[in-house]
């Protein structure tokens, strides 16, 4: 692995180490100034996302010269290769299963709903867009599509994985990137509305809400019986497992991967001679495992939390490539994005009068699509404080189902391209 980079730039900065810190110091910065320590800056990330400056402040400083966001070692294989895996092996981890099948069956209707509509809304988004201006699906917009699909399904890292077997071009990524956040914040701001309106709602369907009051009981419960501080020994636990695992995916998979390539016919269509497709699934696979281990316990120590920073540290390096001047070139790309939500919206509200499910359903079974982990249980407080954890519930089943689910609605987009 270089530590300099061999290939020459008219960078400021050419040193891969150096380029290392300033990424670091860079989401150092934009989180403490998201904590909200001056009025200022609270309000400021009340409109801009801390997400969305994580992809453009890199842009920045790859578009005005200061650094060369493509010869360097650090997108790959570092952040690509080797953190990304491993994120997806600690955000799966704390999925409890078992507790998310106690929760009832109408919720799980409805947030399974809510990933049908995403599917669904990806394929009629493409068929409008084809009929009524061909040129905002022609080419790679598939791929973009795709990556998207991985992060309203799951989340970040979803959409990542899938730009990676996909090899979606940086700047579409980020022209997508661009559409996630202005969607998904649209579609958050819609439910914190309905959700101080939820019990007048509730009313007027008939919903039946028993099952809310029970979950809030357990979820107090469960918080208050897990909470503790993570120790040394707990963090090297939680660093060695999920770089181990990576270690032993990215073995398996050279050799699996030219297996599939030798033996299976279409092998390369569907992407499975692909290596890196192959450490995806294994790691996914691998966190999901542990998750009805006592493993899981290791959530409780920070585990989901180091795995975010591993894929925040990805998207910067992922940043850094967009060419931030053409970034906004294909504004109906927001078209796509806005077809593609209005169809989820209408399949989880219709799934949620069909059972009579109560707001907070709805709420939360869309957010834990759209929003994930991250973003779910804001939408569940926003319904009561004890109800977070049920977002996060709901948030990280797509963490192990949305790059399986997306990479197979890519494949869809791909025949609709024609390619």
């Amino acid at each position: 692995m270089a530590i300099e980079s061999a290939a020459p730039s008219s960078a400021l900065i050419t040193s891969d180490i150096v380029l290392f810190g300033l990424i670091a110091a860079t989401l150092g910065l934009i989180f403490w100034l998201a904590s909200g320590p001056t009025p200022f800056w609270k309000k400021f990330f009340t409109w801009v996302p801390a997400l969305l400056l994580c992809y453009f402040v890199p842009a920045f400083y790859n578009t005005v010269g200061l650094i060369d966001g493509e010869h360097n070692s650090l997108y790959n294989p570092i952040a690509s290769r080797v953190l990304l895996p491993a994120a997806l092996v600690l955000l799966t981890l704390s999925i409890d299963l078992k507790g998310i099948l106690k929760l009832g069956p109408k919720l799980l209707f409805v947030f399974v709903a809510g990933t049908v509509g995403i599917v669904l809304g990806a394929i009629v988004s493409f068929q409008i867009m084809e009929w009524v201006h061909p040129p905002a699906v022609a080419g790679d917009t598939w791929k973009g599509m795709a990556a998207l699909a991985g992060s309203w399904i799951g989340g970040g890292a979803n959409m990542v994985a899938m730009r990676e077997v996909y090899g979606v071009d940086a700047t579409l990524f980020g022209q997508f990137a661009v559409v996630d956040v202005a969607m998904a914040s649209a579609l958050m701001a819609t439910l914190l509305f309905l959700a101080n309106r939820s019990t007048q709602i509730d009313a007027r369907s008939g919903a039946d809400t028993r099952a809310i009051d029970e979950m809030k009981a357990k979820m107090a419960a469960f918080e208050a019986a897990n909470a503790r501080i993570p120790t040394l020994t707990d963090l090297m636990v939680i660093v060695g497992m999920a770089f181990g695992i990576v270690a032993a995916a990215h073995a398996i998979a050279t050799p699996l991967a030219a297996w599939f390539g030798a033996n299976v016919e279409n092998a390369a269509q569907y992407s499975l001679d692909s290596a890196f497709v192959w450490v995806i699934l294994i790691a996914t696979a691998a966190g999901l495992s542990l998750s009805f281990t006592r493993a899981r316990n290791l959530e409780s120590a920070g585990a989901s939390r180091l795995g975010t920073v591993f894929l925040y540290f990805l998207i910067a390096c992922i940043g850094m490539q967009m060419d931030f001047m053409k970034l906004f070139d294909r504004l109906e790309l927001i078209a796509i994005g806005a077809i593609w939500m209005a169809v989820h919206v209408l399949v989880i509200w219709g799934a949620a009068r069909l059972v009579k499910a109560p707001m907070f359903y709805v709420g939360v079974g869309s957010m834990g699509n759209v929003g994930a982990a991250a973003s779910a249980p804001v939408i569940a407080a926003a319904f009561h404080p004890t109800l977070a954890p049920v977002g996060v519930l709901l948030g990280t089943v797509g963490y192990a189902t949305g790059t399986l689910i997306a990479y197979f609605v890519g494949q869809i987009l791909r025949l609709m391209a024609g390619q």
